[in-house]
């Protein structure tokens, strides 16, 4: 059994997919979101934000789902993409997939790590209205869509000024710091990752460069923070090491850099 058809079968929505169809609204809703698969339109159903939606996706789920055209790759919940892969192929119209998210959001599984009304209101119909249109999808994300949200690790390199090197972890809830390059000089320094994003993370300097992969001696770690400021200090010789978060899967979901000291 699918996810998508357990959770209609667990009581989580009232009826099967045929009836979220029809009160979806078939037509409208896959001609909107056809024209966004081809960057022509942000707006979906009921004048769903999708640009928003996918904001939205990332800072409030992408931390624990993955959806490979929001570049998410959070392990704590299902990936979305295969989760809905078998039913899509088997003919679930994708106004069907929008209800089940939104009735997913609503009322999420007691037992998960989802909490209840993380997003609300129209926000939560553009989640669904995003999520929708491009669950299971090859390719990018194209037109006003593709840049919503800036590419993880993209911000320039973090330089050390008098001993302090600021490294934040990404503001939008991805599993990223706001670059993946860092430069130092050799000597003490005091690592200090400000975190606004509400999502759990810390800061370790590993030596060596080992990508997702650990392959070092770690050389110290903050402590763990969902708002503040955590810092770890180290003494850092010529070479290059690796920072990354230590909280399951965030370094494997790209949650790293490459820190130079020259």
């Amino acid at each position: 059994m699918t996810l998508m058809r357990a959770f209609i079968a667990s009581g989580g929505r009232p009826s099967g997919p045929r009836s979220l169809a029809r009160r979806a609204g078939a037509g409208s809703l896959l001609a909107a979101l056809a024209l966004i698969a081809g960057g022509c339109s942000v707006k979906g159903e009921d004048n769903a934000n999708l640009i928003l939606g996918k904001q939205q996706f990332v800072a409030k789920c992408g931390s624990c789902h993955t959806l490979a055209r929001a570049n998410t790759k959070g392990i704590v919940g299902p990936n979305l993409d295969e989760a809905f892969r078998v039913d899509i192929a088997e003919g679930l119209r994708r106004n069907a997939v929008r209800g089940v998210v939104e009735g997913q959001i609503a009322i999420p599984n007691p037992e998960g790590a989802m909490p209840k009304e993380l997003v609300t209101g129209a926000k939560a119909k553009d989640v669904a209205a995003y999520v929708a249109g491009v669950v299971d999808r090859g390719g990018q994300d194209s037109g006003l869509l593709a840049t919503a949200v800036e590419a993880p690790g993209a911000g320039k390199p973090a330089v050390e000024t008098a001993g302090k090197l600021q490294i934040p972890a990404s503001p939008t809830g991805q599993l990223a710091y706001v670059t993946n390059k860092a430069i130092a000089k050799p000597g003490p320094a005091l690592v200090e990752m400000p975190n606004t994003s509400g999502v759990s993370h810390n800061i370790a300097i590993e030596a060596g460069a080992h990508e997702a992969t650990p392959g070092g001696a770690v050389l110290g770690a903050s402590p763990f923070t969902t708002k503040g400021t955590a810092s770890v200090k180290v003494t850092l010789k010529p070479g290059t090491y690796t920072f990354f978060c230590q909280a399951p899967g965030h370094r494997a979901a790209g949650m790293y850099g490459t820190l130079t000291v020259k």
